[in-house]
């Protein structure tokens, strides 16, 4: 299969998300779904881009990253219910 003009081959993989899973958080967490939306594409290209949070250390780590993009993207961060 060749790729769209413009798209280079290899991928680093596919980002599915459940669409009724982030309407479902975004409504328990009380945040905006399209803040919730973008904090999940975010957190799902991290993933790609190798980076986890199955230790506390690589958590800390793949966070602060989320956050800084998400800020940089104009949300805010989506972590700040569970750091008051």
């Amino acid at each position: 299969m060749k790729p769209p003009p413009g798209i280079e081959l290899p991928l680093l993989g596919d980002l599915i998300i459940c669409r009724q899973v982030v309407e479902q958080e975004a409504q328990e967490q009380q945040k905006p779904l399209e803040a919730h939306w973008a904090h999940m594409v975010v957190h799902g290209s991290l993933h790609l881009l190798g980076y986890d949070h199955i230790e506390d250390e690589e958590a800390e780590e793949m966070e602060s990253l989320e956050t800084e993009i998400m800020l940089a993207l104009g949300y805010e961060d989506p972590y700040i219910a569970e750091k008051e």
